[in-house]
């Protein structure tokens, strides 16, 4: 994959580039940082750019501070397992704010997710729940794209929920793995690759769209 092969039914989503993401964040992905020029880059070459947003309210149920407990417990909630977060990007803080040197302008869209009090939400088309669509697919449909390309953080929550959700809607999906960083919660970056790969979701390298 070159960059002449970036045509107008291609779209980058990129993927929660926000300070409670990065480094001194409330919930840093190790190397985060270093994905924003990577990102930068690379949405220059896209016509169709979308950007996603945690956006959480004050006391959101995957907060672990909501329920007594500490980060990265567990619970079972109606809709399935949930690992409990340290509070973060919660809407309208800085935290939740995209990271400084995020240069995007020919994004089109930003897609909040999280939002809703009761229901986490990791991937662009889905909340937690599986049933809650945020209309990213629609939008999407409507602008004649056939193909996503993801990037962002993290590669084994936020990204990888958005690329499996984006190939069960019907989109051919590739995650761009250089431009996206890990947490690796026990395991939990082997796991999401392996479930990505049995949808059929590719993975490239930046270099395979940005080569000359």
């Amino acid at each position: 994959m070159t960059q002449r092969d970036i045509g107008a039914g291609d779209a980058l989503i990129i993927v929660d580039v926000q300070n409670d993401f990065c480094a001194g964040g409330a919930l840093a992905v190790p190397d985060g940082d270093a994905v924003v020029p990577i990102v930068n880059r690379l949405a220059r070459r896209f016509p169709v750019v979308t950007l996603t947003q945690d956006w959480h309210t004050p006391g959101h149920i995957s907060f672990a501070t909501s329920h007594d407990r500490q980060p990265f417990e567990t619970i079972e909630l109606a809709y399935g397992t949930q690992v409990l977060w340290p509070d973060h990007c919660v809407m309208g803080s800085e935290g939740a704010g995209f990271h400084p040197d995020l240069v995007v302008p020919t994004a089109q869209m930003v897609v909040r997710k999280g939002f809703h009090p009761e229901v986490d939400s990791y991937s662009a088309f889905l909340e937690a729940d599986h049933e809650t669509r945020t209309g990213l697919a629609g939008y999407l449909r409507e602008r004649g794209v056939g193909r996503i390309f993801v990037c962002g953080l993290a590669t084994d929550f936020c990204v990888g929920w958005t690329a499996m959700d984006g190939r069960k809607a019907g989109f051919e999906v590739a995650v761009i793995e250089d431009a996206c960083r890990a947490i690796d919660l026990d395991g939990s970056l082997g796991r999401a690759w392996d479930s990505m790969a049995g949808l059929g979701v590719t993975r490239l390298s930046s270099t395979d769209i940005l080569a000359s």
